[in-house]
């Protein structure tokens, strides 16, 4: 498989790639392999670590020398799963520590992109209900980030059913009723290929709204050229319309994570 992406800059999840290491020591590993930029989803336990814990997190980042991108805010417990707390009535205080700590570790390294997942469906709360506090949560988040010069994306998934947004047009119909210049489209390939929405559209259509891309193959959610999505060709797409923020590689290896690039070469990793 070529290259996909002549000019686009790539990032390595570190919460879904190299986890047969010890969270703290993965920043190092992705520094060994030539990325020196990573991306995380949240990597505390809790919404509202100890000082000590986020410190540790930072040091890991800094002493590696990796820039972090991309950041998701508390997702709650997503092996159980859970997919965020956006719109979980009940949940506001830890959506909003999460907000302060994601937003003051992005002062410090660097990172001006956070995920907030939207929230599955919640019995006994109606959509409406969820979606206004949906809102709610997405302004105090914008506001926060704003401070710092950041964004906030918004993410389609798959393989949640109780997910609701699922598509492109979900997600731009929460960013346009925010109403806020700093809320975008986080395009996951591998979802929305999942999902069968419109690949061919995203770029022509949609590209000034997407703040960050990830990508995985599909089937199968692992590393490029293990399946049948055209990645090369929905990259290029997007570097035509003017992308040129950050790729991230959100992709489950198919063998040891440290042998899963070879389909990047070495030069391609850097910033």
């Amino acid at each position: 498989m070529s290259e996909p992406g002549h000019d686009l800059r790539y990032d390595v999840n570190l919460s879904v790639l190299f986890t047969e290491l010890p969270l703290l020591r993965r920043p190092a590993a992705a520094r060994a392999l030539g990325f020196d930029a990573v991306e995380f989803w949240w990597p505390f336990t809790r919404a509202a670590p100890g000082d000590r814990e986020v410190t540790e997190f930072a040091r890991a980042a800094n002493d590696a020398g990796v820039t972090l991108v991309g950041l998701n805010f508390f997702a709650g417990d997503m092996a159980g799963g859970d997919r965020g707390l956006l719109s979980w009535a009940g949940r506001e205080s830890e959506f909003a520590d999460s907000v302060d700590i994601a937003i003051g570790l992005g002062e410090q390294l660097g990172c001006r992109c956070f995920n907030a997942l939207y929230g599955n469906r919640i019995e006994g709360t109606t959509p409406s209900t969820q979606d206004d506090l949906a809102l709610a949560n997405l302004d105090l988040a914008a506001t926060a980030a704003a401070r710092i010069g950041a964004r906030v994306v918004l993410e389609p998934l798959s393989g949640a059913p109780r997910y609701p947004l699922r598509t492109v047009a979900d997600a731009l119909a929460v960013v346009d009723k925010a109403g806020r210049d700093n809320v975008f489209l986080l395009a996951d390939l591998y979802h929305l290929a999942v999902n069968s929405d419109d690949l061919d559209a995203l770029a022509a259509e949609h590209g000034s709204r997407i703040g960050h891309v990830q990508i995985a193959d599909a089937p199968g959610r692992n590393e490029p050229g293990t399946g049948s999505l055209d990645i090369h060709r929905h990259l290029a797409a997007l570097e035509a319309a003017g992308y040129r923020g950050f790729v991230g590689l959100e992709y489950k290896p198919s063998g040891p994570s440290s042998e899963s690039f070879g389909w990047l070469s070495h030069e391609r990793r850097g910033l």
